[in-house]
């Protein structure tokens, strides 16, 4: 390999190591197992998540993580059908300082521009998510 193949390598090599930094801090666990679900499909996939969405991109410094969060939020719930996704980032939500009320919510909020379906989704990937990690119930108003 040329002196340029192994910089370009090692430069990959870099930005998916500091993805995997962020990708720890905001998803934990949930996110590595998302890659390593798609080693033996799709690898590359897993190493743009990595290196892409959140080396390059959740690192940005001008939003917050937790705004980052709840932009993804609406955008996931906006989508519908993302049950899998809205689980991680929910989780990831709670990670990054955002609390159960706000992500609730940010949810409810969601259903004057998403639908009520689509809110109420969420809502319950939100509420499985709560349970598993003992914050049930949620006092809002």
């Amino acid at each position: 390999m040329s002196t340029e193949g192994r910089a370009s390598e090692q430069a990959r090599q870099d930005r998916f190591d500091h993805g995997m930094e962020v990708l720890g801090h905001v998803d934990g666990e949930a996110g590595r197992r998302v890659v390593d679900s798609l080693a033996d499909v799709s690898p590359e996939l897993g190493h743009q998540i990595v290196a892409w969405a959140f080396g390059d991109i959740y690192d940005r410094p001008g939003l917050a993580p937790r705004d980052r969060q709840l932009v993804t939020l609406g955008m996931l719930t906006a989508l519908g059908g993302c049950e899998p996704q809205l689980e991680i980032h929910i989780n990831a939500a709670l990670n990054v300082g955002l609390a159960p009320e706000e992500i609730v919510e940010a949810l409810l909020h969601s259903a004057v521009y998403c639908g009520m379906p689509r809110a109420l989704n969420a809502t319950l990937v939100a509420k499985k998510v709560f349970g598993e990690r003992g914050l049930l119930p949620v006092a809002t108003q």
